[in-house]
């Protein structure tokens, strides 16, 4: 299947409606295609400039969406569309649907126990018929062979067409591409989407979402742990985005 991706930054970002990604990835997990599926937002396309396992593992993924407004806009720009933002949370509550209406099953792997709990109770509630597979919270700290092996075997043996990953950018990018030679399922990079499901962290207001202000939502709610990441990726983002919007006028 051919792929319209334009070069953001530091790597390839697809461009493609909420359809097609949705009706993409089921086609894989109906068929346990082992694929990776990296949801990129300004933070991502930025590090990935300077973290070469980050940069490769996107580069070499099934699909790459843009997740940031900023990100979307620009994919946009570049192909004359309206491109939509295809972002971790909205994607999952859409597979999420579709998979329960399929048939297919589903796996979450990252988190807290906590958080994993909650999924359990919650997802079926809002969304009757669906199969959850496996619910993994691996530690937090690099495992051991032994538990790699073993935590990619209960992946497998549950039957799971799409594994959501919730590790954090760059972990979960690294890990998924790690791993897809020995995982038989849709690999997703989600990101904090476990969490705003849970609702252990609340997802900033819909007029944020709309407005491409997400970010500064979650600047408000998580201020010591986001305001590095988003001063830097944020300022050379911008950076980049005049030197592109200087092009794009020079050429028409």
């Amino acid at each position: 299947m051919g792929r319209n991706r334009e070069f953001i930054v530091s790597t390839w970002i697809d461009s493609l409606s909420w359809s097609e990604a949705v009706e993409r990835i089921m086609g894989w997990a109906e068929k346990r295609d082992p694929r990776v599926v990296c949801i990129c937002n300004v933070h991502s396309v930025v590090t990935a400039r300077t973290d070469t396992a980050l940069r490769e593992a996107i580069s070499s993924a099934d699909l790459a969406t843009p997740d940031g407004a900023p990100v979307a806009w620009l994919v946009g720009v570049r192909r004359r569309i309206k491109q939509p933002r295809v972002n971790g949370p909205d994607l999952t509550a859409r597979l999420c649907a579709e998979a329960a209406r399929r048939g297919v099953a589903i796996a979450f792997y990252g988190s807290t126990p906590e958080t994993i709990e909650l999924l359990k109770t919650i997802l079926p509630a809002e969304y009757p018929g669906i199969r959850l597979a496996a619910m993994i919270s691996p530690p937090f700290r690099a495992l051991s062979e032994q538990e790699r092996t073993e935590y990619n075997r209960q992946l497998n043996d549950s039957g799971a067409g799409i594994i959501f990953v919730g590790l954090g950018c760059p972990k979960q990018e690294i890990w998924m591409a790690t791993q897809k030679s020995e995982l038989n399922a849709v690999q997703i990079g989600v990101g904090a989407a476990f969490e705003f499901m849970a609702g252990t962290v609340r997802r900033p207001p819909k007029w944020m979402q709309r407005v491409g202000l997400e970010w500064l939502g979650r600047l408000q709610a998580e201020p010591k742990r986001l305001w590095r990441r988003y001063l830097y990726t944020n300022t050379v983002y911008m950076f980049y985005l005049m030197q592109e919007l200087l092009k794009i006028k020079r050429r028409d």
